[in-house]
């Protein structure tokens, strides 16, 4: 068998076992109809499992979205009005397909008409070889991004942040004509619905290449339009303790946080891993999981540093209070990005809060108290913000950096776990309840009584209260 066969043979999506092909076929069999795109590229590059399939049609896409659906005892809607899409989606769960009316007269006039020639290969429903006029299979032999058309990027201005998504994802390099047409295109961005761009954004920081893809947001001019915040880190100089502008030490960071992910155990041992791997799996909100979050902490933990930027009299350079004001920022370019409102949330609090494990470098051994100050004040990022803490401090490289380094690993190990099982079985509780405590001291409910309990719940964890009693004995030396 010739290449070529190889290929398309790997390539074929209705030949493969499973419940979609089959019903696919058996509704939309009988007219001109074609599997394109992304399903078409993914078995191409031998993705096994296809769970979502675009069709072009022949005829009245409406009709066929409604016998599809009764064929496969699936959901049938309108995917969009204006282009005349229908989306089926199986009861189960396990597959959908969007159905798209053919644009112009053949199959190779509609190809022309998309982004990328990797995404403009189509397979006939009812059998036959791959229409690739565009040579969009040699093209992912040779891992090259290369434009359907000149004009495919400006058809569309968001398939400049595609681009960069699908060299991500795909490992492409975008050849140059693609590169320029990006740049071309970057100003239009403004014009893209905001959620449009976050679900690509989101996308190329959930990718194994993701400071790769940052740097390209920035070279390609598409960060100057969607994200002018991180474009503006470029050249901002830091102190002696850092090797690189806040720019450069803002993509290292993202690196040396993947590299954490990668191998956990390596910084906290094999245990703790299996914990850490649990955590950053979990799902959050917008298709993010805690891990794609705290990629986007990485990303946004100094982006105050240009506007918070200080240079005293001896020619330090300092930053006060850009961890409060980078939190601010955080939020003000999440709600610009129509981010739900947890991940701004979560996201706010990591840059808040991404300083104070490195403040306690120096308090090593912490005590119980100290321990329990940091978590406390952490809240329900405590874990993930310790994680973002030390790939921080990774990608700080200057001065003196092998025993900061060395030290603030140490004291992230004396943290972590206990962080892990606050994050997993909640907050500390107090030995009784707010109530209970207010009539034993005799005092009125208020802030007081929550304050106390606050004090009392601490000095549980540090081991000087155990019992009820003990609490109401401790809180009585606590009131003025």
């Amino acid at each position: 068998m010739d290449r070529r066969s190889q290929r398309e043979r790997r390539g074929s999506i209705l030949s493969e076992r499973g419940e979609a092909p089959a019903l696919l076929r058996a509704a939309l069999g009988e007219q001109p109809c074609w599997v394109v795109g992304g399903a078409v590229r993914d078995r191409l590059r031998g993705v096994a499992d296809i769970e979502d399939f675009d069709l072009v049609l022949a005829g009245d896409v409406a009709a066929a979205a409604r016998r599809l659906a009764r064929t496969a005892d699936a959901v049938a809607f309108v995917l969009s009005e204006e282009f005349g899409a229908w989306r089926v989606v199986a009861r189960s769960g396990s597959w959908q397909a969007d159905l798209n009316p053919l644009r112009g007269d053949r199959i190779e006039a509609d190809l022309a008409l998309r982004d990328f020639t990797i995404n403009a290969i189509a397979e006939p429903l009812g059998g036959g070889p791959l229409v690739d006029p565009l040579g969009g299979g040699r093209d992912l032999e040779l891992g090259r991004l290369r434009l359907a058309a000149p004009d495919s990027l400006s058809a569309d201005p968001l398939r400049a942040m595609r681009l960069v998504r699908l060299a991500c994802e795909l490992a492409l390099e975008p050849d140059g004509d693609a590169r320029r047409a990006a740049s071309s295109v970057a100003p239009r961005l403004s014009e893209v619905a905001a959620e449009r761009v976050y679900a690509e954004l989101r996308r190329i920081l959930a990718s194994e290449r993701a400071p790769a893809g940052v740097r390209m947001l920035l070279e390609l001019g598409l960060a100057a339009v969607v994200l002018p915040e991180l474009d503006a880190l470029s050249g901002i100089g830091q102190s002696h303790f850092h090797h690189l502008d806040v720019g450069e030490h803002t993509l290292e960071v993202l690196s040396e946080l993947l590299e954490l992910e990668r191998d956990p155990a390596g910084v906290f041992g094999a245990a703790t891993a299996v914990k850490i791997d649990a955590l950053l799996g979990e799902p959050l909100a917008d298709e993010l999981d805690r891990g794609s979050a705290l990629r986007f902490g990485a990303l946004l933990h100094d982006i105050a540093k240009p506007v918070t930027r200080t240079v005293a009299a001896d020619g330090r350079v300092g930053f006060p209070h850009h961890d409060e004001e980078g939190a601010r920022i955080s939020r003000v370019i999440l709600r610009r990005l129509r981010a739900a409102e947890r991940v701004q949330s979560h996201v706010a609090a990591l840059t808040a809060h991404h300083l104070r494990l490195g403040f306690l470098v120096h308090r090593r051994p912490l005590s119980r108290a100290d321990l329990y100050g940091y978590l406390d004040a952490c809240g329900p990022v405590a874990a993930d913000v310790t994680l973002l803490s030390v790939a921080d401090r990774l990608a700080t490289r200057g001065a003196r950096a092998t025993p900061s380094i060395e030290g603030h690993l140490e004291l992230a190990r004396e943290i972590i776990d206990e962080a892990l099982r606050w994050h997993v079985e909640g907050h500390p509780r107090p030995p009784l309840r707010g109530d209970e405590l207010a009539a034993a001291l005799g005092l009125a409910p208020g802030p007081r009584v929550g304050e106390l309990l606050a004090v009392v719940t601490q000095a549980s964890f540090t081991g000087e209260v155990q019992t009820p009693e003990d609490a109401i004995a401790y809180a009585r030396t606590k009131i003025a």
